[in-house]
């Protein structure tokens, strides 16, 4: 059996029972307000572990690297998994891990029944560099726009003054907003970061739909940027914050999947 189906097993079946193990935790304490316990933090790990290096052989083979839908998106959860773990080992927000555990391992699931035809690549390291950095950026992103999710959710039950047994055991709405920020600005560092790489390293903006992916993510920064300085200036929260998140993040899923997608589906790679 090849490294890349075991690995991807070994990672499903590690953050399932990683989720079973934290949402046991929530359900005897009570709360979501709890930080992650070492058993969760260690199998989650591990499944996040085997990920990597399931998207590590997906990746990169004798002909050059390969960066299609399946390998990004392998490589994008394991980075997100990772994230939403170190998170909750600071922070008690369990509900990211509940989120995003299962996520990554449906990700997991698809990657070992479907292959990407996207056409290999070859690189220099600073090019590399740019993708890491792009990568880390949009997992950011999209675990602002779970967080963000979770808060549309319960600021909804909340505001029809019917909130259910899951709702009570969220964290208070100012601490869900606190760390939507703090996700917010750290995707924000790296997408400049990012951009800043791509224009250094390009070499050429008409190569696998650059100008395309430029594009958007320097909409999603431009969303972002304004979203940060409404909630500094201005206070913005609640549904501001929710919409602004989820539109740049929206930003993001076109700019990197949405020439990848057309390049590896409707042009055949």
């Amino acid at each position: 059996m090849p490294i890349t189906t075991l690995s991807g097993i070994a990672a499903i079946i590690l953050y399932l029972f990683s989720t079973g193990l934290h949402a046991n935790m929530i359900k005897q304490a009570g709360t979501a307000r709890t930080r992650a316990g070492f058993p969760t933090l260690l199998v989650g790990g591990l499944g996040a572990a085997a990920q990597f290096v399931q998207a590590w052989f997906l990746m990169v083979k004798v002909d050059g690297y390969h960066f299609g839908v399946i390998e990004v998106s392998v490589l994008i959860s394991a980075a997100l998994a990772t994230i939403a773990l170190i998170t909750n080992a600071r922070r008690p927000l369990g509900d990211l891990i509940l989120g995003v555990l299962p996520i990554t391992a449906l990700i997991t699931l698809v990657s070992l029944i479907f292959q990407s035809q996207y056409p290999p690549q070859q690189m220099s390291g600073d090019v590399f560099f740019h993708i890491l950095v792009s990568v880390l950026a949009y997992s950011f992103a999209a675990l602002a726009a779970l967080q963000s999710a979770f808060l549309a959710f319960q600021n909804y039950q909340l505001r029809n003054h019917h909130p259910t047994a899951v709702i009570r055991r969220f964290p208070p709405l100012q601490d869900m907003e606190k760390l939507l920020f703090e996700l917010l600005w750290l995707t924000q560092i790296l997408l400049t970061v990012g951009i800043i790489a791509g224009f250094a390293f390009a070499q050429s903006w008409t190569e696998q739909g650059l100008i395309h992916k430029m594009f958007f993510s320097i909409l999603a920064w431009l969303v972002f940027a304004v979203l940060l300085w409404g909630r500094h200036q201005l206070g913005w929260r609640g549904n501001t914050a929710i919409r602004g998140t989820l539109t740049g993040f929206v930003c993001l899923l076109l700019g990197f999947y949405g020439s990848k997608a057309v390049i590896e589906f409707i042009l055949g790679g």
